[in-house]
C-alpha cells in the first residue's frame, strides 16, 4: 500500500471516528469566514450603522445604560438589548472601532447557526443539520445583516431562539418541557428588550396558530409553564421600562410606546414615520434575500403545486400528532415563516431589514429539500434545472463582467475595480463547478457549491462592496470628520439629512440644519461660531459663491468642507 492510500484509510478513519468534532470544526471554520473574516476592515455605513454605535459609544463612555441618547437628544426609540451588548464589546476588546461594533451581530449570526445545527441534528440527524444551519448561514440577507451593526440581527436571534426552544417541546420528553417553556420566555423577553413589540408579537403569534393546528393550545396555558414563564418574561422586560416611565413619563410613553411601536404598526398616513410599502413588499424582499436557496425553492414550489393531490404535508397537518419529526418540523416553520410574512407585511410601516426573523424558518424548510435531494435523489429534475439556470447566470454575468469598460461609464468602471477581478473570478468558478457537479450528479457537492460561494463572497468581497457605496459621498463625509475631529471642528451640514459618519467619526455634536434653508446668511452664522466647519453640496455651492468669504478645506465627489477665513 503506498504513502497516499495510507493516509488516506487514517483520515477516513480519524474523521469515522470522530465525525462530531470533526463536523463542529468544518462548521466553524466555515461560518468565521461568513460572519468573522475582515469584519473590522470598511467603515461603518451610514445610516444606520453609524447612528446606532455612535449611540453604544456614548452609553459605553458616559456609563449610563438607562438612557439613550442620539447627537445630543433623547433617543426613546428603541429598548437598549443591542447597545449593552455594543457595550460589552467595546469592554472586552478594550476599544469602539468597526471590528468591536460589529463582533456582537457577527457574534449571534454564528451562535444562531450553530443552534440550529444542534437542534436539526436532534430532531433528525447530523447531515440534516449541517444542511439546515449552512443554509442559515448562507441566506444572503442573513449574511448582510450579521455583519452589519444594527439591530435587526439582535430581533431575529433572540426570536429565533425563542421558536428554536417552543418547538423542542415537541420533540422532547415530557420530563424536559417545563424547561423549554421556560427557556422560550426568557428568549421572548430578550427579544421585546431588543425591539419592542416584534419581539413578543412574533413567538408568541408562532406559538398560538401552531399550538391551534396541532391541537395542543391547553398546554401552552398549563400552570408548571406559563406562570414561572411569565414571571421571567416580567423579570427581563418590566425594570428598564418602568425606570423610563418613572423617570421621563410623558414623554416617553408617548414617544416609545405610542410613536414608535404604535404608530409604526398601524400608522397609514404619517409621513414622519413614514416608509410605507404595499403588501407584497416582503415577497420581493425574500426573493433576493433568500438567494442562492430561492431558486431550489420555488423550484419545488413549482413541483409541489403541479402534484397539489400528492402533496404529503396536507395529510401531515391533519395527523399531526402521528407524523414524523422530519413533517413534524416541516410544519411548525412553515406555520412560523407564514405568521411573521402576514405580521411584518401588515404593517404600515416596512423596511427591508424587519422580514429578517423569516430566514430562520425559510432555511429549515427548504433544508428538508435539499435533504431529501441528496438523500433520497427527490426533486432532482426541478432542483437540477434551478441549479443550471442559476449557475448559467453566475456564469454569464462573471464573463459579461470583464468587459465593462466597453459600457459602464469611466467613473462607475473605476469605482468597481477593487472588487471586480475578485467577483468575476468567484462568479465564473461557481458558475462552472455547478453545472460540471450537474453533470456527474455530485449533489452534496452542489450543495457545497452554493455554501463556498455566499462564504467567498462574504469574506472576501463584502468591505470592498461596501467601499463602492461609500464613493457616492460617505467617503467625503468621512474624511471630513475625521479632519474636523484632528483639528477639534465642531460640524454643521446643508441639505443631506442625517448622515451619522459627522457624528461617528467626530465624536461630537453635529448640526444638521435640515429645516434651515441653504442661504449665504445661514451658512456665515455657521461659519462664525467659533470651531465650527460647514459641509455643502458640492451642487449647492454656486448659492454662497461670492457671497461670503470662505477658505475651503477639503472638496471630495459629493460635498465641499468650508470654514471662515
Amino acid at each position: 500500500m503506498d504513502n497516499f492510500s495510507i493516509y488516506k484509510n487514517f483520515i477516513i478513519q480519524f474523521i469515522n471516528k470522530y465525525k462530531e468534532i470533526v463536523t463542529i470544526i468544518f462548521l466553524a471554520v466555515i461560518f468565521y469566514f461568513i460572519f468573522f473574516h475582515n469584519l473590522g476592515t470598511y467603515s461603518l455605513m451610514d445610516v444606520d450603522e453609524t447612528r446606532y454605535v455612535s449611540m453604544a459609544r456614548d452609553m459605553f463612555n458616559t456609563k449610563d445604560f438607562m438612557t439613550l441618547y442620539l447627537n445630543g437628544e433623547y433617543f426613546f426609540e428603541k429598548p437598549p438589548l443591542y447597545f449593552w451588548q455594543e457595550c460589552l464589546s467595546f469592554l472586552l476588546f478594550g476599544k469602539v472601532n468597526e471590528l468591536t461594533a460589529r463582533f456582537p451581530v457577527a457574534l449571534l449570526g454564528f451562535i444562531l447557526s450553530f443552534v440550529v445545527y444542534f437542534t436539526s441534528k436532534q430532531r433528525i440527524d447530523r447531515k440534516f443539520g449541517v444542511i439546515s444551519s449552512l443554509m442559515l448561514a448562507t441566506s444572503l440577507e442573513f449574511v448582510i445583516l450579521s455583519k452589519y451593526a444594527i439591530l435587526d440581527i439582535v430581533l431575529a436571534f433572540y426570536t429565533g431562539l425563542a421558536i428554536i426552544v417552543y418547538f423542542q417541546t415537541f420533540f422532547c420528553s415530557e420530563k424536559a418541557k417545563k424547561f423549554y417553556w421556560w427557556l422560550f420566555y426568557i428568549f421572548t423577553g430578550l427579544a421585546v428588550m431588543a425591539k419592542g413589540i416584534p419581539g413578543i408579537a412574533i413567538p408568541v403569534g408562532t406559538v398560538f396558530f401552531t399550538s391551534i393546528i396541532t391541537k395542543r393550545f391547553k398546554e401552552t396555558f398549563r400552570p408548571l409553564y406559563f406562570i414561572p414563564g411569565v414571571i421571567l418574561f416580567l423579570l427581563i422586560v418590566l425594570p428598564w421600562h418602568i425606570i423610563m416611565l418613572k423617570k421621563y413619563d410623558p414623554l416617553f410613553y408617548n414617544e416609545y410606546i405610542i410613536k414608535h411601536h404604535l404608530h409604526r404598526f398601524i400608522n397609514t398616513s404619517n409621513n414622519e414615520i413614514g416608509r410605507k410599502q404595499p403588501f407584497y413588499y416582503y415577497f420581493l424582499t425574500i426573493l433576493w434575500g433568500f438567494i442562492p436557496w430561492i431558486f431550489s425553492a420555488l423550484a419545488v414550489v413549482v413541483e409541489k403545486i403541479k402534484k397539489f393531490k400528492d402533496i404529503t404535508i396536507i395529510k401531515s397537518i391533519k395527523n399531526f400528532n402521528e407524523t414524523d419529526n422530519i413533517h413534524k418540523n416541516i410544519i411548525l416553520n412553515l406555520i412560523a415563516a407564514i405568521w411573521i410574512f402576514i405580521f411584518f407585511s401588515a404593517s404600515s410601516t416596512k423596511l427591508v431589514t424587519y422580514i429578517l426573523p423569516v430566514f430562520l424558518p425559510l432555511a429549515i424548510i427548504t433544508a428538508n429539500v435539499w435533504y431529501d435531494y441528496i438523500n433520497k435523489n427527490m426533486y432532482e429534475k426541478s432542483i437540477n434545472i434551478s441549479v443550471k439556470i442559476f449557475g448559467w447566470v453566475t456564469l454569464i454575468a462573471g464573463i459579461v463582467a470583464i468587459f465593462t469598460p466597453m459600457f459602464l461609464p469611466e467613473q462607475l468602471n473605476s469605482d468597481i475595480s477593487s472588487v471586480k477581478w475578485l467577483l468575476i473570478v468567484i462568479l465564473i468558478i461557481f458558475g462552472l463547478s455547478s453545472l460540471l457537479l450537474t453533470k456527474q450528479n455530485k449533489k452534496f457537492g452542489i450543495f457545497m457549491s452554493y455554501v463556498l460561494f455566499i462564504a467567498m463572497i462574504s469574506a472576501f468581497a463584502t468591505g470592498k462592496i461596501f467601499e463602492i457605496d461609500y464613493k457616492f459621498g460617505q467617503q467625503d463625509l468621512i474624511e471630513f470628520a475625521k479632519y474636523a475631529q484632528k483639528h477639534d471642528y465642531t460640524i454643521s451640514s446643508y441639505n443631506m439629512g442625517r448622515k451619522y459618519s459627522l457624528i461617528y467619526y467626530n465624536d461630537k455634536i453635529a448640526d444638521y440644519n435640515n429645516e434651515t434653508e441653504l442661504t449665504f446668511e445661514n451658512v456665515k452664522h455657521d461659519l462664525e461660531k467659533k470651531g465650527n466647519i460647514v459641509i455643502i453640496k458640492n451642487k449647492e455651492m454656486n448659492e454662497i459663491e461670492g457671497k461670503i468669504d470662505y477658505r475651503v478645506l477639503k472638496v471630495g465627489r459629493r460635498y465641499t468642507m468650508i470654514k471662515n477665513k
